[in-house]
């Protein structure tokens, strides 16, 4: 049996590029611009961020973009901005012409008794986060502009993989991910979407919607996983977790490295390598595993 250890600070060794504060979680591609430097609303280019409501506001932008020979970038996010989203909004800061951030908490991929209600939310501070790292629009629509009453919005099938893994716990979650990132693309029209590797489930079914619909014109970009200085992967919902809480949620990395290391090592036993990431957060006090899986 391993012992069940304090995080090592050797742990991080050659991750450095994935922590806040260091480099671009997401390497920046050659030959595209650096990021302006935003102040306020302003650039070294003059252009100032705007806030929009409105479906036809977005799509009015972003068409003019396109129509002036601008690539466009989004970032999908729920807001409580830290430093994940900052990484994707930097990533297509630097290899697009223009990029918009939407924010808006989805309750569709909410379940009952999940935090709809308590979901982290700073409109004022994210606002002051994308004029920061130089976005140029940022939607921000009600519930009705994002589902009209009475509209008969597509709802892609997130199929058996959405009702595996976290779907398993989170009925409906997927079902309701999907909605909103579909809409989202619809109103944005062609450009890249820029998506956190955090969320693997996620991201599959995503890149599997938009392969199956490619006249959405929307191309996925996955960026790595940021991480606090612990290993634990940065997330809006970290700030509810308390002291204590937010240093065992470091076992859910360690026991990702186990399981990495072994790999690397050369065991190709899938139950072997779940069992020893049971085995590490099993041991964490405050931990209880939901699911714990290896796929190709």
């Amino acid at each position: 049996m391993l012992p069940t250890r304090s995080p090592p600070t050797s742990r991080c060794a050659g991750l450095r590029s994935i922590w806040p504060g260091g480099p671009d979680g997401c390497p920046k591609p050659t030959g595209r611009r650096s990021p302006p430097s935003w102040i306020a609303g302003s650039a070294f280019d003059e252009r100032a961020m705007d806030l929009i409501r409105t479906a036809a506001e977005l799509q009015a932008a972003t068409d003019g973009w396109r129509k002036a020979g601008d690539s466009v970038g989004l970032v999908p996010t729920m807001g409580a901005l830290h430093a994940g989203h900052r990484s994707l909004i930097q990533r297509a800061r630097s290899e697009r012409d223009r990029v918009v951030v939407s924010i808006f908490v989805n309750p569709l991929q909410f379940g009952p008794g999940e935090d709809l209600d308590t979901y982290p939310r700073d409109e004022a501070a994210d606002i002051a986060v994308t004029e920061r790292d130089g976005v140029d629009l940022v939607w921000g629509p009600s519930v009705e502009e994002v589902y009209p009453p009475g509209v008969d919005l597509p709802a892609p099938d997130p199929g058996p993989v959405g009702q595996t893994f976290e779907g398993v716990t989170r009925q409906g979650h997927f079902e309701g991910v999907l909605k909103v990132v579909h809409r989202l693309f619809d109103l944005t029209g062609p450009s890249a979407a820029y998506f956190g590797e955090k969320d693997a489930q996620q991201l599959f079914l995503v890149r599997r919607m938009t392969a199956a619909e490619p006249e959405l014109g929307v191309t996925i970009v996955a960026c790595p996983t940021v991480r606090e200085a612990s290993g634990l992967a940065v997330s809006s919902r970290n700030a509810r977790l308390a002291r204590e809480e937010r240093q065992q949620a470091s076992c859910l990395f360690l026991a990702l490295t186990e399981a990495a290391e072994h790999a690397r090592a050369g065991e190709r036993e899938a139950q072997v390598l779940v069992a020893l990431m049971a085995r590490e957060i099993g041991g964490t006090t405050l931990a209880r595993l939901d699911y714990a899986a290896v796929v190709d």
